[in-house]
């Protein structure tokens, strides 16, 4: 039986050999914004991990842009520089393609690493000020981020086409921009955190703008024949926050500006709100996205078997699935996955004789 999970896909004019992407995953291990060594051993770890694509973590436009000290940037030469090296590792070494996911965390910015609580850097830990499309903060704790100004605006356009650019020197193979888990982009089209009254807020259609903007503004600097996607919220999980119908309209819209394809996540547009935490949790969202917007999707939330990626590329629910930690629990979960699926997946010439086909262990490793 052909396994549906391991079938190509051809996003623009790059073919992914499976429709298993590595989930963007933030490792809070930068310097100012500069990939380093923990960034060349991890991507290049899950560039031989079976996945077709690999996303590396949200990799912010400017400084203040970072949700914390250690987030990864793409806003200075040395930032290029350093993630160059980088791409061109997992390229000479791995079999994935490496995409970026270029985002700004907008007043979930100037916080601590998750082992240190994730909560907002206090007076002493170095914090800056935040910035996001109305003066409310993130949480209770959390501090009044600036509203964006009109010169703001057109200054956080240029600096994702500036990120573009660099992304596109560096040699990624896809490029995606952050509009989910209230960041910037998202904060702008959730009415939760949108209380403009220009032309930026008040309808739906106002509140994207700026994010189409963005879209439009970065597909014009980025080849036609490179992919360009975007991740966006299917739903806030709050009564009166976005809906599956704006992810919809949304993705309609994203796929009119010159996007290729969107990755369906949802929640996180304040600090007391939370997905129902469910297996398969945000397959529903992409399901109607695929089917009334006509793009391509993927969907990402608590996939973490291969039968379960299986069943919903099969079913037609979603053209790809992202996994996360999954990956981080097992760095050859796309290995695993063809091994039960009966599919055959890319490894490197080193590590042939570990496959299914010379390695007779294989057989016993769940036992």
């Amino acid at each position: 039986m052909t396994s549906a999970l391991f079938s190509p896909i051809r996003l623009a004019d790059l073919e992914l050999a499976n429709r298993i992407v590595v989930s963007p995953m933030c490792q809070y291990s930068a310097d100012d914004g500069v990939a380093t060594d923990w960034h060349l051993n991890h991507l290049g770890m899950l560039a031989n991990s079976g996945a077709g694509l690999v996303i590396a973590e949200m990799t912010d436009v400017e400084r203040r842009g970072r949700i914390s000290h250690g987030c990864l940037g793409l806003y200075s030469d040395d930032c290029e520089t350093a993630l160059t090296r980088v791409v061109a590792h997992c390229h000479r070494y791995g079999t994935a393609k490496i995409g970026v996911q270029l985002a700004h965390a907008g007043r979930k910015a100037s916080a601590h690493p998750p082992w240190e609580g994730a909560q907002a850097l206090r007076p002493g830990a170095d914090p800056w000020q935040t910035i996001a499309p109305s003066a409310i903060p993130f949480g209770a704790d959390w501090p009044v981020p600036l509203e964006m100004t009109a010169a703001d605006i057109e200054q956080m356009r240029e600096a994702f086409v500036t990120a573009a650019k660099r992304a596109v020197r560096i040699g990624f193979d896809a490029i995606e921009l952050h509009g989910a888990h209230g960041y910037l982009l998202h904060s702008f089209v959730s009415p939760i955190s949108n209380k403009r009254t220009d032309g930026y807020g008040g309808s739906l259609a106002a509140r994207m703008r700026f994010p189409l903007e963005i879209a439009r503004a970065v597909r014009a600097v980025v080849p036609k024949g490179t992919p360009l996607g975007a991740r966006m919220t299917g739903s806030d999980w709050v009564e009166g926050g976005l809906t599956p119908d704006d992810a919809v309209t949304f993705a309609k819209a994203l796929k009119a500006a010159g996007l290729d394809y969107v990755c369906i996540s949802s929640g996180g547009i304040t600090a007391d709100t939370r997905p129902t935490a469910v297996a398969n949790m945000n397959v529903q969202f992409a399901e109607k996205v695929k089917a009334e917007a006509g793009i391509a999707t993927r969907t990402v939330g608590l996939i973490a078997t291969p039968k379960q990626a299986e069943t919903i590329v099969a079913e037609g629910k979603a053209d790809m699935v992202a996994l996360a930690r999954a990956f981080l629990d097992d760095p050859h979960w796309g290995w695993h996955a063809a091994q039960s699926l009966g599919a055959d997946v890319a490894r490197p010439k080193q590590y042939q004789r570990a496959a299914p086909k010379l390695w007779p262990g294989a057989a016993f490793r769940d036992q």
